[in-house]
């Protein structure tokens, strides 16, 4: 059976009681704890309000109904929370961490990052999830005596670890990291505080990971389908999409396409979601963490899919990277919009005085091309947009 303790949470979760706490001293809060407090303030986060208008996969003039950053991120936290409510683990941090996922994504979604990346080039390239970090330890400058949001360890390793490890034990970087090394927001923040980036995050971040890729792929299914970019015959040759399709027109046969691709979505939501729980439960009694250090220190995630989801949810994402990420329509208007980040990178290159002041104040070449790239990621693509047509005459209508 498992161990809870006084709170109803399981003895492996994270426990706000026992946080390794804030960077910068403050009294606790009298009425909530460290966790939910990380997760109102990334929710008054300017930058969590500008998710608002920041592309998903479609740009956000193209339509009410497509989702954008923040929907996304809303729908991501909401089955972090259902997850980590199943598994008996602190349902403040999964959600603290799910909202603060993609702060960090520039204007335009990939496309933008790509972009940035490839302008920063010389200077350490350009990593969404390492610019997550350096919003939230950094860029965000609400309060009078610290900068950022002074989040818990715990969720500043979430957002930084939510996919695993970033080294060895030794310090050498693993995964896509190997080759161009640590982020530079990454390094240097780990120097002052240090994160462990050599172990594995906590359940609740797995949670928040895991929630993540749920969330952009049933609800990918349902936007891209919207757009018509595939259409519904075509994603029911997915054999777990497929499943699902056979078993709503069979229990409903008169059912209109649109009510039947909502029941699918929250079909395979729910099939999703309960993989994930009952395997996390196998992985948690072979595991027998009695901590949540040693959740960290475990040889592999305790949060995860089984290997059968694991396959459907390769198939599914196989099906929408050329019938959607990369369909002639999108990458077409993500190769205007890759163009617009680039047009704004060389203007205030060259014009630094076209940017506010605190943006072009760096005190060398390396601190200044950091702060262009701040200041760009920072944007929404309306803003971008709108800083494109103030300088240039070809700003393109990405339809």
């Amino acid at each position: 059976m498992m161990a809870i303790d006084a709170d109803g949470r399981a003895v492996y979760a994270a426990d706000p009681g026992e946080s390794r706490g804030r960077r910068h001293s403050e009294p606790p809060s009298p009425t909530r704890n460290a966790f939910r407090r990380d997760c109102d303030r990334v929710i008054h986060a300017s930058a969590f309000r500008r998710l608002k208008y920041k592309t998903q996969v479609f740009v956000f003039h193209e339509g009410d109904h497509y989702r954008t950053r923040l929907t996304h991120t809303l729908e991501v936290a909401q089955i972090a929370r259902a997850l980590a409510r199943a598994l008996r683990l602190d349902e403040d941090l999964s959600e603290a961490l799910a909202l603060a996922h993609d702060l960090g994504h520039p204007p335009f979604g990939h496309a933008g990052e790509r972009a940035l990346d490839a302008c920063l080039r010389e200077h350490g390239g350009f990593d969404h999830n390492a610019q997550t970090l350096r919003i939230v330890t950094e860029l965000e400058r609400h309060y009078p005596d610290f900068n950022g949001l002074n989040l818990t360890w715990e969720t500043l390793e979430g957002i930084v670890k939510h996919n695993g490890p970033l080294t060895t034990t030794s310090g050498d970087p693993v995964g896509s990291y190997r080759t161009q090394g640590l982020p530079e927001a990454i390094r240097c923040y780990n120097a002052v505080q240090d994160l462990e980036l050599w172990s594995h995050a906590s359940a609740e971040a797995q949670a928040a990971a895991i929630a993540d890729d749920i969330a952009y792929g049933a609800h990918d299914i349902d936007d891209g389908l919207r757009a018509g970019l595939f259409a519904l015959d075509d994603i029911a040759k997915v054999p777990a999409v497929g499943s699902l399709v056979a078993e709503v027109r069979a229990e409903y046969p008169k059912l209109e396409t649109e009510r039947l691709v909502h029941e699918l979505v929250r079909r395979l939501i729910g099939a999703m979601v309960e993989d994930v729980i009952a395997e996390s439960e196998r992985r948690l009694a072979a595991t027998k963490p009695k901590s949540a250090m040693e959740v960290r220190h475990a040889e592999r995630p305790v949060v995860g899919f089984s290997p059968a989801m694991a396959k459907s949810d390769a198939a599914i994402k196989g099906f929408l990277y050329p019938r959607m990420y990369h369909h002639a329509r999108i990458e077409r208007i993500m190769k205007d919009a890759e163009k617009v980040i680039r047009d704004l990178f060389e203007r205030f290159r060259a014009r630094p005085e076209d940017m506010p002041a605190e943006w072009s104040a760096g005190v060398d070449d390396h601190a200044r091309v950091r702060g262009i790239a701040d200041f760009i990621a920072g944007m929404t693509d309306r803003y971008a947009l709108i800083e494109h047509a103030r300088f240039f005459s070809n700003t393109p209508d990405l339809r």
